[in-house]
């Protein structure tokens, strides 16, 4: 067993919020804050250069978010344990930062050493949920359960809501026009939804569009 500490980065468009998650990270002598960034550009630019193993990254910021930066990350770094912190406590955020890659998703409310017990988890290599984060995703009672949109339905429905044509998103995503065609069935399949418009209705009301500068 090593006694080396664990190496942080904190991703947090908040300077106070980074710097008070800071503060209560480096009361603990087996943790080392290496760097706090403030948008998911930078933030997989001093990944890169500083090699963190944990990553707290925030999902809504300016420029890349974090499930961008996350997605992008984890092609170039596969090892890093990324922990989502956050204050959206819905299902659909939760859910789609774990088809992303994330390890952890953590809301901000918690108490502070409920952080510290996130991070130890995702060291050991185990997934990590908030109490508020488990019950998002308990099926409520009398609710059906809805198959979740992958990672990449997520992207493309991001795509064909801000009002691109599927001819749009394929270059855009570098794949085929047909690929997207059936990512398109599956996701009205997923979601029941038959319309375009009504896709678009959807992201509005579960935050899929929030930071993109679309709004009602």
């Amino acid at each position: 067993m090593t006694d080396t500490p664990v190496r942080v980065l904190i991703v947090d468009d908040h300077p106070m919020v980074a710097e008070g998650i800071q503060a209560i990270l480096e009361s603990y002598d087996d943790i080392q804050v290496i760097g706090t960034v403030g948008d998911g550009r930078e933030a997989v630019g001093r990944a890169l250069a500083l090699l963190p193993d944990v990553i707290l990254m925030d999902l809504n910021m300016p420029g890349l978010g974090g499930l961008g930066a996350t997605e992008i990350l984890l092609e170039q770094m596969p090892d890093t344990r990324i922990l989502i912190l956050s204050m959206h406590d819905s299902p659909e955020y939760i859910s789609t930062a774990l088809s992303h890659g994330a390890m952890g998703y953590v809301l901000k409310d918690v108490p502070t050493e409920e952080i510290k017990q996130a991070i130890d988890a995702v060291m050991r290599g185990e997934r990590y949920l908030c109490t508020g984060a488990k019950g998002s995703l308990e099926p409520k009672e009398g609710e059906e359960t809805r198959e979740a949109l992958t990672g990449r339905e997520q992207t493309i429905l991001l795509q064909l809501a801000q009002g691109k044509s599927n001819k749009e998103v394929a270059i855009a995503l570098d794949i085929s026009v047909r690929t997207v065609e059936t990512h398109r069935k599956n996701i009205k399949r997923k979601l029941g939804i038959s319309s375009t418009a009504g896709l678009t209705r959807y992201a509005l009301e579960h935050g899929v569009l929030q930071g993109t500068g679309v709004g009602l």
